[in-house]
């Protein structure tokens, strides 16, 4: 599908485009790009008619996970190509601090009601978000809107916003309102994001009243200017040696390990600078001697397990098992703690890390593993456990959090950093492995937005301010006479 075409720079080798292209954008997708580069030699509109010079792939991750989200690659020419947010529709996601306080034995349950304004000058509801409890800095969850219901397309329509404090017998109290525009929230997380939220009766009766709380919206992708690296880990169980064991190395397709490793990798290596991966394996008798290691290098280099992209961490992965020897018990909290140990030496912000655990189910360090996620959970890093095979899974629900935030020794977690998920809720029924891959990533990714986000509002760390605009290269000809 066609996003659109560049303006026409005449007569130059080295063009600045300045033409903008809006596109959704999900973290947790594959969106996989394709640049046309053509010489145009008339006014006409059939790409046919031009001289076609070359093309550029990429993803749009690999956009959003670059140094100022700024990426070059090697092409015939090279041009600067902004991405915006949406177009069909938009990914928004708000926070709110210092709001009034409601209720009188708690805070407030605040919510917002987004109102779409009409010709006649009447509102009409579009969207409501989920009540927060018993807080004054709420944060609500990213939802998705189309442009058509938020503003019937006209980017300058008035939207007003409705904060409430939610009650439980219907007769929820007001807190204030504010009003903005499609084309002011595309504007992504800025000062012109930040809204004073307004009581009209507040605001006639008090002479020192300022305003009943703000809210700002959240955009993920303006964190990344921090250069943002995502270390991924791969931890893995079992044993491969019949052809009945998950790990079983079938010539003609990956094993339930590989395609949970590539579905998830793929998209979650475009956000990693170098592509650099530590690969880790538990549970194994290790060569020459036989010693059970619950944390050891897939690559066999205790010095150095990192491996280069996913294909390097699916080629150790591969060649670990034909030199050692699955073995229990599978312990995950030394794995959590090898990476938490990283984390925890930069609590700035400038980088986040991502453990991917996948498993057969069985863990044998209960307690100890509930531990070093709530201590983990202080720390700029989230865990992604993907369960495979038939096994009972209970354990792995009672580490995701998402019912009952984990605790150990009385300690509950201070956010929610795991997300688990079978892979045999994703396996298509016809066997299509690409759209079972496909089904998986975009689930299991789906919360490390919120994640990410919530480990920098809590640390107060605010995305950097914007690059400079791009000056392109200058290129001196010197002609000899």
């Amino acid at each position: 599908m066609t996003q659109g075409i560049t303006e026409v720079i005449d007569n130059t080798l080295n063009p600045d485009f300045v033409r903008k292209f809006i596109m959704d954008y999900f973290f947790e997708e594959r969106e996989n790009l394709r640049f046309d580069f053509y010489d145009v030699d008339s006014k006409s509109p059939n790409l046919s008619k031009h001289d076609f010079l070359g093309q550029m792939f990429c993803t749009l991750g690999e956009i959003v996970g670059s140094q100022g989200s700024r990426l070059e690659k090697p092409i015939a020419f090279r041009g600067k190509n902004e991405l915006g947010c949406c177009r069909d529709s938009v990914l928004m996601q708000f926070c709110a601090n210092k709001l009034d306080k409601k209720d009188f034995f708690g805070k407030s349950d605040p919510f917002l009601v987004f109102h779409r304004s009409n010709e006649d000058g009447s509102f009409t509801i579009c969207h409501k978000t989920e009540v927060v409890k018993n807080t004054l800095n709420p944060v609500w969850q990213a939802f998705k809107i189309s442009v058509r219901a938020l503003c019937n397309g006209d980017y300058d329509r008035t939207i007003k916003v409705e904060v409430y404090d939610w009650d439980r017998d219907g007769s929820h109290d007001f807190i204030g309102e504010f009003t903005t525009s499609y084309r002011e929230l595309s504007r992504g997380q800025s000062q012109f994001n930040v809204y004073e939220v307004i009581n009209p009766k507040k605001k006639g009766k008090k002479k020192k009243y300022i305003n009943s709380g703000t809210v700002s919206r959240y955009n993920i992708t303006e964190y990344f200017s921090l250069e943002i690296q995502i270390n991924l880990t791969l931890a893995s169980t079992g044993n491969p040696s019949q052809p009945t064991s998950l790990h079983y190395m079938n010539p003609y397709q990956l094993n339930a390990y590989g395609m949970a490793l590539k579905a998830v990798g793929e998209i979650i290596q475009d956000y990693d600078s170098d592509k650099m991966f530590p690969a880790l394996g538990f549970g194994a008798r290790l060569p020459p001697d036989g010693r059970v290691s619950h944390e050891f290098a897939l690559n066999g280099n205790p010095q150095n397990p990192y491996c280069h992209g996913i294909d390097g961490v699916m080629e150790a992965y591969y060649r670990s098992l034909k030199s050692v020897q699955l073995y229990g018990p599978t312990n995950f909290a030394p794995v959590i703690n090898h990476v938490a140990r990283y984390a925890a030496s930069v609590k700035d912000g400038s980088q986040y890390f991502v453990l991917l655990i996948i498993t057969d189910g069985v863990i044998s360090d209960m307690a100890q593993t509930k531990e070093s996620i709530v201590n983990a959970s202080k720390l700029p890093m989230s865990i992604i456990i993907v369960g495979v095979g038939p096994a009972e899974f209970d354990a792995m629900e009672e580490l995701d959090g998402d019912v009952v935030r984990i605790s150990s020794r009385g300690k509950f977690a201070e956010r929610d950093i795991v997300q688990f998920v079978p892979f045999r809720d994703y396996i298509d029924r016809s066997g299509n492995h690409v759209l079972s891959m496909a089904r998986l990533a975009k689930d299991v990714l789906a919360e490390i937005p919120d994640q990410f986000l919530s480990y920098m509002r809590v640390r107060g760390i605010k995305p950097s301010p914007a690059p400079p605009p791009y000056t392109p290269p200058i290129h001196v000809l010197q002609t000899q006479i």
